[in-house]
């Protein structure tokens, strides 16, 4: 059923529009694209807020989003959205992401107040799914803006950043935060990195690091919403709800270039990333 679609929005012919109307037009279609690469973490997220708290036909709520999201992914894979693997890569993302829910949780970071038959450690199942959304959404956008990237750093200096990020957000609890520091010194990897996409038939671009911002907001939005449902709560949320503190869109921007690190890592994708010799 995609299929018309995405051949339409990977179509790169020539269009001939007005100078006046093209910026609307790209902006429309910049737009479309988005959407369709958040395809995953959108259905995902559209259950999470409508699986009510109670769950379905005496399912936990926990339970059934574990349900929908294997079967989101079922269906991506089948209907060849994914590649196996890409979806070997998010489910390098569910694991690394599950991982430090489960630390998270056991420390009081935050918590999952409801009952779960699937819940691991605290910790339910359907958690990773929230960090593999994430990769879902780089590596459709990958394809459907032809992005390719420019001065990205060597690959053992954009790994070693990336390990460093994940580390820090166990180490922080014990010796101390390093998330700036680490902020600058990919601030000065990515400096000269730039981002090249077609939301229409013209190639457009941006510094990545701005991607790497724009994305990390986003997130901190969705979160917001998660938090307001219920799904997980703060311990500054347990009597009402507040909104997640801004801090943790640095977090997320973070995490999104670690994330971003291991899909430059695959094969078909690699190929679009220029290295400077």
């Amino acid at each position: 059923m995609l299929a018309p679609l995405d051949a339409h929005l990977t179509d790169a012919r020539p269009r001939h529009l007005r100078p006046a109307h093209r910026p609307l037009v790209e902006l429309f279609y910049f737009g479309i694209k988005e959407a369709r690469a958040c395809l995953f973490a959108g259905l995902f997220f559209l259950a999470m807020f409508c699986v009510p708290r109670a769950g379905l036909l005496g399912i936990p709520r926990y339970d059934v989003l574990l349900a929908v999201a294997l079967a989101i992914q079922a269906w991506m894979l089948y209907a060849r959205l994914e590649t196996w693997d890409e979806m070997k890569a998010i489910g390098l993302f569910h694991a690394v992401g599950f991982a430090l829910e489960v630390f998270k949780t056991q420390i009081g970071s935050w918590s999952y107040p409801d009952f779960g038959y699937t819940k691991l450690l605290g910790v339910p199942l359907f958690s990773g799914f929230m960090y593999a959304a994430i990769g879902s959404y780089i590596i459709q956008a990958w394809r459907l803006l032809d992005l390719r990237i420019r001065h990205h750093p060597p690959y053992p200096m954009a790994a070693t950043i990336a390990i460093l990020i994940y580390v820090n957000f166990y180490t922080h609890h014990y010796i101390g935060d390093y998330r700036w520091y680490l902020a600058a010194c990919a601030l000065g990897l990515y400096a000269r990195t730039t981002v090249i996409f077609r939301p229409l038939d013209r190639d457009r671009q941006m510094p990545l690091l701005l991607g790497f911002m724009l994305t990390g907001f986003f997130i901190w939005i969705a979160e917001n919403l998660g938090t307001l449902m219920g799904v997980w709560r703060y311990p500054n949320q347990l009597g009402a709800w507040s909104v997640v503190h801004v801090s943790k869109w640095s977090a997320w921007s973070l995490l999104v270039i670690m994330t971003f690190t291991i899909v430059a890592n695959l094969k078909h994708v690699k190929a679009r990333v220029h290295v400077p010799a």
